[in-house]
């Protein structure tokens, strides 16, 4: 049996996945109001408020990598350990958020 991935991971591990156009799902869990501020290219917005709701739209993700981000990471911790109890083995939060991306990453996003 392979090791169990991360549930947190860098941002700059994240970077490095798409630098390398490695596969994934990158999910945005915050509101559609901060989502409308400050975004990543490249991610879904899903909130964590309609997850719940929508967590069958993932589904054709489920045996896929998932990473999921929020302005800090402490929203997209929750959402990751919650979709790996639901099977979502591979659900990973980026931790520091879009804020920690803003500074490290990409500082062309605005910080709120």
């Amino acid at each position: 049996m392979s090791e169990a991935s991360p549930l947190e991971v860098t941002c700059a591990a994240v970077k490095a996945k798409l630098d390398r156009g490695e596969e994934f799902l990158f999910v945005d869990c915050r509101e559609a109001d901060e989502f409308a501020v400050a975004k990543i290219n490249g991610t879904t917005l899903l909130p964590m408020s309609e997850l719940a709701t929508r967590v069958g739209e993932l589904e054709p993700h489920k045996d896929a990598e998932i990473v999921i981000h929020c302005h800090h990471g402490g929203r997209s911790l929750r959402v990751a350990t919650w979709l790996r109890q639901q099977g979502y083995t591979k659900a990973a939060s980026m931790s520091g958020g879009i804020d920690q991306w803003a500074t490290d990453i990409d500082t062309s996003i605005a910080r709120y």
